[in-house]
């Protein structure tokens, strides 16, 4: 009946009755580029955007109504593909083209030559079934290189499939072309036996290659000789034929090559494009019924098939502690049990709240649920991995706090459940867990144990062609110098995600006048751009969900495709699809704060023996909040940003409640309330409510509706409406449409029944209730106002708790608790440097490293921080674990040779290299100049005396340098410019000293310096703290400092502009630079020396100054220069023996004349062959040995090569 409603809707433009069954979209990664959904701007409207579909367009116009997917080795795209169509009227045919092995279990290298294609469709649900088995298996056991199948599985789940021989790269075709006639007959017969009688074809192809011709008439020999019969296809990769040089350039992409560049994967002609019937009747006029097959084969598929929506697939719960008890019985017990434990007592109010969520949990068919999640959150816990106090709605669920799920009493923040799960509107509950991110994976491999490898699944995700990535890509492609497409895309917006097309048009928010000059004024660069707004979009590759797992009753692979991340098992479909098909989504969020408060706690722990527990300290105490409103929330969960401090420094928060609204406030919509909420904590008693009713509902927010259950509870009391029906309402409200607005209106007005209320419950009105309808529709006016942006309390307040906690840290214990924090970013320059530098404005130095003293991860000793090791670049954990070992195991390290011959193969020159720039070998008693110019010889020497020790031999030249002592090669130490940018290179920041140390102001022309910043207040009871000294506010002021980092970027007109940050040696300050002076002086701060600033202090955001520079130049000081390039220290003359080892005369002579670039009084020996001997010479110029002669040797000869020998005095 389908198809025929599909015939009718074309039969006007159908020509020649034609359907593509060979067709890869964007999602065969590697060569498809038919597009399925594209999104682009409104011709309409710039600033919008709308969604078209390219293939179904494409097949409209062909008067074509089915069409199948083939994409190589996976189904990524079905879900889309069958979207899409079935939205346009298009018959959708699901299908893949698989990479078949002999034995898909076999891994080598030699049987990569040995794998072919074959496509396979699915024509009913049975089909559909085992296509995805087979496509998982593909992946999961066969995989690679390319996800592989064998034949021997096909064989095993062929059961409702059609199968097609395929490309050129299909068996048969293979054999033929080798000659190999019956072995292509042999294989034909075996595929024909294995599927139902009719569902094999041979594949016909004619892209004009000599292979297709070759191969064509053997294909229907064999045909007919067997009783199949042929398909006519066309391998379609790209739409149009002009898209031919779009897809060849899409696989140069992936690829790896230039267009300049043969690679033997790209395609010979432009004729796999989606040709018309006519076109293909024509093409195969010799062979008419190929032509038809193909609509026999469309007619086989049940259109149907594929369900996009299954009811929920909960798996049941069991363990051995519930014996006989069924779900909702052991639910009922935990509950109960736990609320008893946390509140101490179970009064009416809380039995009336369990019992009424018990009931709605069990109607809904959710017992399960809330037991699988009380599993993995209870495993956790007593695995010793941190958990969150809960996320989102379910915090206000008295049922999920008792069995420690959440850790929030919805009771005492007055949450609701109807908010999270109610019978007016049954949804699947949505339980998001936050774990420590460093154990997140444990829990998974839990579940995975618990409940089976087949039925839990990480969840795949899609990185696509963004905007600046495209452009770079394609650049480089087109063999663009790196340079210029760099330059080019810097004018492409940062913020938000733009799309080629709106940057060039004018009127569109993401409009660069800069970027359409380039592409109006640069033939190349317009070519380049061209292309990748044609690219744009598109899927490069897959990666894995952050959070989403999935926990199914059946094997997952009997309702989604699995595919493979590395050694991780994903599904084929994405996070958003996943949910349509009704599959249980968990979401298992790795938060880094609860890492940052469990480490705290352990440093607490193991420094000051002190056991800290929330549970006992509560969330009361005064100091914490006189930290908060302060704004000294460095490293604070949620309030770390300038607008936050500042926001609580205004707020003066003095309870949880204060910081729950305050959080919740704090965003782009409801931000236009924040001085309404102000007004009404400082004056309470002049809040004002529209009715008595909502003072109970409204007064912890001083008037202001902040939160979704506060909409929720509104409609409750003075409209009637349930719990459940509010927040339906609230819903519908959020929505914004003028007719649903009206709708709701006239309800909570007069009353009614709410679309979407599932108990068909009616609600009375506020009119009923007693209301008058003038004051009814000034508070359904103020829901309008508030709704849209209110927040979800729940959430809010669960969070809000760690809020407290870290900032309860940071009040009692920040040393320590910075450190942690430190700890899990050790790998973040920016973000050690940060931290470290606020430890210092408080007063706590930072050691520098000492590979005798330093941990892997920053250590406290005594008042200091020791640098960890782990935070110089280039330094390996395994490495390090491997050094630190060895330390414990056999005491420190006496010198770097020592070191060396110890952690040889664990360390390489990269490591050492960053280790004495870092200082962290300044124990050794050198200088680093000594030991950079020493530890490449030393290394060598070790690693070549461990080799000769295992193979029982040394050469010549090892038992000359054996003779002597080995010694450092004594070198000046570096400049001091050069040991601080050094250190910065390797640490992100300064420890030995500061640019600035011998620069002076010696003009006295400087009025101000960061220390100035700050002046300490005292309170009425004589208590001191330090403060932002508000008279600078808009000073101009003048002073010497360097450029720490800083950030180019562009208003909404592309006028370039910088934000970043400058120090002295007092401290920092936070920069912006605006456009004018950007203009003018924006080149100084990337010079790399001292500057002078002149600029005005900005004080607006109350917890952190800044400065907006008006004026640069560069700070010049006689001596300054000088002293920063001078040597810290002489090293002592050298007196040793200079030997290299020569192995021609051409090396000789390159050798002489390098020596006497550097004459001096050290004599220079060669070892040399001569009649086949070894024999030891000497240089008539003697050399004065320098840091530049032996890297100069060193180029010529290699490392092991050049010896530096220092003779005992």
């Amino acid at each position: 009946m389908k198809r025929q409603l599909y015939k009718k809707q074309y039969e006007r433009k159908i020509m020649t009755d034609f359907v593509h069954l060979h067709l890869h979209t964007e999602y065969s990664l590697l060569d498809g580029a038919v597009r399925l959904l594209q999104v682009v701007p409104d011709p309409n409207d710039p600033k919008k955007t709308i969604k078209t579909h390219p293939l179904c367009d494409a097949l409209k116009a062909r008067g074509m109504n089915a069409v199948a997917i083939t994409d190589h080795g996976n189904m990524y795209g079905a879900h889309t593909f069958v979207s899409v169509l079935r939205a346009d009227g298009i018959k959708p045919i699901i299908g893949q083209e698989f990479y078949v092995a002999d034995d898909m279990y076999q891994k080598t290298a030699d049987v990569m030559k040995k794998r072919y294609h074959l496509i396979l469709l699915a024509k009913n649900m049975t089909g559909y079934k085992n296509l995805m088995k087979l496509s998982s298996m593909a992946f999961v056991d066969g995989f690679y290189v390319k996800p592989r199948i064998d034949f021997k599985h096909i064989k095993e789940h062929s059961e409702g499939l059609i199968c097609l021989s395929a490309c050129l790269a299909g068996q048969i075709p293979r054999l033929l072309l080798e000659g190999k006639y019956e072995e292509a007959k042999a294989v034909a017969i075996e595929m024909r036996d294995t599927f139902a009688p009719g569902d094999f074809y041979i594949e016909l192809q004619d892209h004009h290659l000599p292979e297709d011709r070759i191969v064509m008439n053997p294909l229907v020999q064999i045909a007919r000789e067997i009783g199949v019969k042929v398909v006519a296809t066309n391998d379609v990769h790209y739409i149009e034929k002009e898209d031919a040089d779009i897809q060849d350039t899409m696989m140069c992409i992936t690829l790896g090559c230039k267009k300049s560049e043969i690679n033997g994967a790209r395609f010979d002609t432009d004729e796999f494009y989606l040709k018309s019937g006519d076109e293909m009747a024509e093409l195969f006029s010799w062979c008419p019924e190929a032509i038809a097959t193909t609509r026999e084969i469309a007619d086989k598929v049940d259109g149907d098939y594929f369900i996009t929506k299954h009811s929920s697939i909960i798996p049941k719960y069991t363990n051995e502690e519930m014996g006989d008890r069924d779900e909702a019985q052991y639910l009922r017990d935990l509950a109960y049990e736990g609320v008893k434990r946390k509140y101490g007592y179970i009064n009416d109010e809380i039995t009336k709240r369990l019992e009424y969520e018990l009931g709605v949990i069990h109607k809904c068919g959710f017992d399960g649920y809330f037991l699988i999640v009380w599993d993995y959150v209870h495993a956790a816990q007593q695995m010793g991995i941190p958990v969150g106090p809960g996320r989102g709605s379910g915090c206000g669920s008295i049922v999920a706090y008792g069995i420690g799920i959440t850790d929030i009493d919805p009771l005492k923040y007055n949450l609701l459940f109807e908010r999270f799960l109610s019978e007016e509107r049954v949804s699947m509950p949505d339980f998001d867990v936050d774990f420590c991110f460093v154990r997140r994976q444990e829990i998974i491999d839990y579940c995975i144990k618990k409940y089976g490898k087949d039925n839990v699944s990480q969840i795949i995700a899609y990185s696509t062609m963004t905007a600046k990535a495209v452009v770079k890509d394609v650049a480089r492609v087109f063999d663009v110098p790196y340079g210029e497409s760099a330059n080019w895309v810097k004018e492409i917006p940062a913020m938000g995600k733009p799309l080629l097309p709106q940057v060039l048009t004018e009127g569109s928010e993401f409009y660069s006048e800069d970027f359409k000059k380039i592409y109006d004024n640069n033939p190349t660069a317009r070519s380049v751009i061209d292309v990748a707004m044609r690219l744009e979009g598109m899927p490069r590759q897959t990666s894995m969900h952050a959070a989403g797992v999935v926990i199914c009753a059946d094997p997952i692979v009997e309702h989604c495709a699995l595919s493979r991340n590395g050694p991780i098992v994903t599904t084929q479909f994405d996070k958003v699809i996943v949910e349509e098909l009704g599959l249980l989504k968990m979401d298992f969020l790795g938060l880094k704060t609860l890492t940052d408060i469990d480490e705290a706690l352990k440093l607490i722990k193991a420094d000051k023996g002190i056991d800290l527990d929330f549970h006992k300290l509560g969330y009361e105490d005064h100091k914490v909040y006189e930290l908060i409103a302060s704004g000294d929330c460095e490293a604070v969960f949620q309030l770390e940003s300038g607008g936050m401090k500042r926001f609580m420094a205004q707020l003066q928060p003095d309870c949880l409640e204060d910081v729950v609204a305050g959080i919740s406030m704090y965003r782009p919509g409801p931000m236009q309330f924040i001085d309404l909420f102000l007004e009404g904590k400082r004056h309470p008693d002049q809040v004002q409510y529209a009715h008595p009713l909502l003072k109970d509902i409204l007064e912890n927010t001083y008037g202001c509706i902040v939160y979704q259950e506060q909409v929720m509870q509104i409609a409750q009391k003075i409209a009637g409406f349930s719990f459940g029906g509010a927040d339906i309402m609230r819903r519908a409200i959020a929505k914004k449409k003028l007719s649903v607005l009206e709708q709701q209106r006239d309800i909570f007005l007069h009353g009614g029944k709410l679309d979407g209320d599932k108990t068909g419950k009616y609600v009375p009105g506020a009119v009923a209730n007693g209301v008058s309808e003038e004051i009814a529709n000034h508070l359904f006016d103020q829901i309008l106002k508030f709704a849209s942006y209110a927040f979800n309390k729940s959430h809010a307040a669960a969070y809000t708790f760690l809020t407290y906690q870290t900032a309860y840290l940071k009040c009692y214990y920040p040393t320590h608790f910075i450190v942690a924090v430190v700890n899990n970013r050790i790998t973040n320059a920016d973000e050690v440097k940060h931290y470290m530098n606020y430890l210092k404005r408080t007063g706590v130095k930072t050691l520098s490293p000492d590979i005798n003293r330093s941990q892997k991860n920053f250590s406290i000793e005594g008042e200091n921080v020791r640098y960890g090791l782990m935070g110089i670049k280039n330094v390996g954990e395994q490495a390090m674990e491997f050094v630190l070992s060895e330390r414990a195991e056999n005491g420190a390290f006496k010198d770097i040779r020592d070191f060396l011959d110890r952690c040889a193969g664990q360390v390489n020159k990269r490591m050492v290299e960053s280790l004495i720039k870092g200082g962290a070998l300044d124990c050794f008693g050198k200088t680093r100049a000594t030991l950079m110019a020493s530890y490449e010889r030393i290394l060598d020497t070790v690693l070549s005396d461990k080799k000769s020790k295992i193979s029982g031999q040394l050469s010549l030249f090892d038992e000359l340098i054996e003779d002597e002592e080995i010694k450092y090669t004594e070198t000046p130490e570096y400049s001091k410019a050069d040991i601080l940018k050094y250190e910065k290179e390797v640490l992100g920041m300064y420890l030995s000293g500061h640019p600035l140390d011998d620069y002076s102001d010696t003009r006295h022309e400087f009025d101000f310096d960061t220390s100035m910043l700050f002046v300490e207040s005292a309170d009425e009871d004589g208590n001191t703290e330090t403060v932002i000294d508000q008279s600078l506010a808009g000073k101009t002021v003048k002073f010497g400092c360097v450029v720490s980092s800083f950030e180019k970027k562009a208003t909404a007109k592309q006028q370039k502009f910088a934000v970043g940050r400058v120090e002295d040696r007092m401290g920092s300050i936070s920069f912006s630079m605006y456009p004018r002076a950007y203009e003018k002086y924006g080149d100084l701060l990337s010079a790399d020396c001292p500057l002078k600033i002149v600029g005005k202090i900005d004080l607006r955001d109350e917890s952190e100054a800044k400065i907006s520079i008006e004026k640069v130049e560069i700070w010049q000081q006689d001596g300054a220069m000088e002293k920063a390039s001078a040597p810290v220290r002489n090293a002592p003359k050298s007196n040793g023996i200079l030997y290299v080892l020569i192995q021609s005369g051409v090396e000789k002579d390159m050798v002489s004349d390098i020596l006497a670039l550097h004459p001096g009084n050290t004599p220079c020996q060669a070892q040399v062959k001569r009649d086949g001997q070894s024999k030891l010479l000497e240089f008539a110029q003697k050399v004065d040995v320098c840091e530049d002669l032996l890297a100069r040797l060193q180029d010529v000869l290699g490392a092991s090569r050049v010896k530096y020998v220092v003779k005992n005095k």
